[in-house]
């Protein structure tokens, strides 16, 4: 007798013949190196989260995790990198939403989809902003920075990092927020910037809590508030801003990994794992709150809904502040 294999039957063999070469190869996953492009040069907040998460994960998984800063043209010139590389593996990402969320918004012709070029792979920590005045500003709360503002409008400066990086629109949308009117200043990344500010020059800047802390706790700065939905255990004393006088105002810097898009789910998923795994290292997790981070919990589905959740909030925020990027 002839058995007739049935349709359904078939369409099961099918799919488990696609998949088994899939779950062999995440198998032996990494069988070599894995690159981790950094679109930002050495020794800034993506490099730094990259290194400590590579390191973690080639001591895991027994094959090196090698960072490659790609910096240049806005974070643009890295992440199309990432974008081309072949879906294996092997070549990540570490993004944050400056390029994942921000830029979409900021370029009139961005030459990488965040969304359609890439799949997530695991969020890494969130750093929060502070909101720093210099200490000769008449004002010890976020309320009292508000009341000058608007006592003010358009004669109190702010400073940023450079057109359309993260301390200029959050600090639009603390405009927005708050109906204040305050005179946007960049500059050339955030040191220089902290000249002018400490001077009293330009007196307002809102930061990342990593870079600001140390001049917050020499007395070189004064901090009204942090930008997180919680405050921090480095500054308990300190309120929130939406504590502080602005209801649902929050902030925070957020890094993780992506890998090209069509990048095959088995590997996905291992090294989501691993990257939990490495974020639960008592030693990582003290370095990323050490330096004023949260080591994130995120699971692998809701990564995606909060890239597009950012990336709508941002064009809101570039379009009513009527930002653009050159």
């Amino acid at each position: 007798m002839i058995n007739i294999v049935r349709g359904p039957t078939i369409a099961v063999i099918v799919a488990v013949g696609l998949l088994l070469p899939q779950a062999l190869h995440a198998r032996d996953y990494p069988a070599r190196p894995v690159t981790i492009i950094v679109p930002t040069t050495a020794g800034g907040g993506t490099d730094i989260i990259a290194r400590l998460i590579g390191d973690q994960l080639s001591k895991q998984l027994g094959q090196p995790f090698v960072v490659e800063n790609r910096p240049g043209a806005g974070l643009v010139i890295g992440t199309v990198a990432a974008a081309k590389a072949t879906a294996d593996g092997y070549t990540l990402l570490a993004g944050l939403n400056g390029n994942m969320a921000m830029s979409p918004s900021l370029f009139s012709k961005l030459p990488y989809d965040p969304i359609n070029d890439f799949t997530p792979v695991a969020m890494l920590a969130e750093y929060p902003f502070l909101v720093v005045v210099s200490n000769d500003l008449p004002v010890r709360s976020i309320k009292d920075l508000i009341a000058l503002a608007k006592s003010k409008p358009g004669q109190i400066n702010y400073a940023s990092a450079g057109n359309g990086t993260g301390q200029h629109l959050a600090t639009e949308l603390f405009k927005i927020m708050t109906e204040t009117n305050l005179s946007h200043v960049p500059y050339r990344g955030a040191q220089p910037a902290y000249l002018d500010v400490i001077s009293g020059r330009v007196p307002v800047f809102l930061d990342n809590m990593s870079g600001a802390l140390s001049l917050v706790t020499s007395g070189k700065v004064r901090a009204l508030a942090v930008t997180s939905t919680t405050r921090s255990q480095l500054l308990p004393e300190l309120p929130t801003v939406a504590e502080a006088g602005v209801p649902g105002y929050t902030y925070h810097t957020w890094f993780g990994l992506w890998a090209p898009k069509k990048t095959p789910k088995p590997i996905i998923e291992t090294l989501h794992a691993e990257v939990r795994k490495a974020l639960g290292d008592p030693t990582v997790r003290e370095r990323i709150v050490a330096t004023a981070g949260q080591p994130s919990t995120m699971a692998l589905p809701d990564i995606e809904p909060l890239v597009k959740a950012e990336i709508a909030k941002w064009s809101d925020v570039v379009k009513r502040a009527n930002i653009t990027v050159k």
